[in-house]
């Protein structure tokens, strides 16, 4: 096996962006702009498909990219979610407050991983979204458990440190991204 470089450097290989079909390109527009809160940075037609670019990063062109051309008889979505990080549990709370006043958006949960505090729900065709805030712990995944977003900030990562130090494997996230540098090449032994 040959070596590859994209192994040994983090800046090598950085994601960008993403593009998905749709049925209906302006609801979905209208949802990924006024509820997730994106700027169309451009739209147009590559050749039958109409394309519409998205971005939250003035610095990106685009980081969503919505396409025509998911069939009506489509019953299956083939991306699991689509997951957006949030700075703290008031805009966590914010967001799953505009969703949940937004037609179409269903299947709305409030979880924690140990490692973050979640909502999940359905876009209007949908696609499932997670918006989450990580927290300072690390611990084995998968795990999730119910959480009431409805509770005060302090409650709410209370929580969620006491099932993360619940789990085997806890430790704080800066542990853990330490080690994960060091397996992935970044950092030397």
């Amino acid at each position: 096996m040959t070596h590859n470089p994209l192994l040994q450097d983090q800046g090598a290989l950085v994601f960008s962006h993403m593009g998905f079909y749709v049925k209906d390109l302006a609801r979905m527009t209208q949802f990924y702009t006024q509820v997730m809160g994106f700027t169309q940075t451009d739209h147009g037609d590559l050749g039958p498909v109409q394309l519409v670019f998205l971005s939250r990063d003035p610095t990106e062109h685009h980081q969503v990219v919505l396409a025509t051309g998911r069939p009506d008889n489509l019953n299956f979505n083939l991306i699991n979610q689509l997951s957006f990080r949030v700075r703290d549990v008031a805009t966590l709370r914010s967001v799953r407050d505009h969703a949940l006043q937004t037609e179409g958006v269903h299947d709305m949960q409030c979880a924690t991983h140990g490692n973050a505090v979640s909502i999940y729900f359905r876009d209007p065709e949908g696609n499932r979204i997670e918006v989450f805030l990580d927290t300072p712990w690390y611990c084995e995944q998968p795990m999730r458990e119910v959480i009431d977003l409805d509770q005060p900030d302090e409650a709410i990562m209370a929580r969620a440190e006491a099932i993360a130090k619940s789990r085997p494997k806890f430790q704080s996230r800066a542990t853990w991204q330490a080690e994960m540098a060091r397996r992935m090449g970044y950092v030397k032994d």
